[in-house]
């Protein structure tokens, strides 16, 4: 979910989006990666997740809610089909699978996307290491939120503790991967994980240009 694969397809495709309507590499990949692993991350991390849109601007907050409006749903069915696939055993049986082929079909580094070797560029290029100082985008961030918020919601109505719906939509993100992924990069925090998450954050990822407006 919010945790791997939503972050790593949420900013593939905008960073597609942004470079499509004519902006600059440097500049999608600031106002994708760099503005949800730095400010938003920071802001939901301190101060909740409504912070991210309280932080902003009366106009950016419109595109916020119109970007958030429109992901939210799309966002929560996705969610549901990956849910419903752990929850029959269908994802382990694909990761299972997947191992098995290993030694004819590895896994590839994740980062070889232009995206990510641009990101190379921008990240030795920071000159503060203040979060603060990015820019939040306001379309990234109402996609981010809605994405994060809906499996919040959907892991609540599967009866799940308050507790552990935090701890794995929120939390784990703004507090322990997202700032990885900001100090080592993407590939090497997803590629330091367990088959399970890699071969999830690969399968997951491209399902989600559906949940970006």
């Amino acid at each position: 979910g919010i945790l791997l694969g939503g972050a790593h397809g949420i900013v593939e495709s905008l960073y597609t989006r942004y470079t499509g309507q004519g902006m600059s590499k440097e500049d999608a990949f600031k106002n994708t990666v760099e503005c949800i692993t730095g400010p938003i991350t920071k802001l939901i991390s301190s101060t909740g997740i409504d912070s991210v849109y309280k932080s902003l601007s009366d106009d950016d907050k419109k595109i916020f809610m119109t970007a958030y409006s429109a992901s939210y749903m799309p966002a929560k069915d996705i969610l549901m089909e990956c849910y419903e696939d752990v929850y029959s055993g269908a994802e382990l049986r694909s990761v299972t699978d997947a191992v098995s082929r290993f030694d004819v079909y590895p896994m590839e580094k994740i980062d070889g996307t232009e995206m990510w070797k641009v990101g190379e560029k921008v990240r030795a290029a920071r000159k503060t290491k203040d979060v603060y100082a990015r820019k939040v985008d306001p379309t990234t961030a109402g996609v981010y939120v809605a994405m994060m918020v809906s499996q919040c919601d959907l892991l609540m109505a599967e009866g799940h503790c308050y507790s552990e719906v935090a701890n794995e939509s929120i939390i784990e993100a703004v507090d322990s991967l997202n700032p990885y992924m900001d100090f080592k990069g993407v590939s090497h925090m997803v590629d330091n994980c367990s088959h399970t998450a890699r071969l999830g954050a690969r399968r997951w990822a491209p399902r989600r240009s559906k949940s970006v407006v």
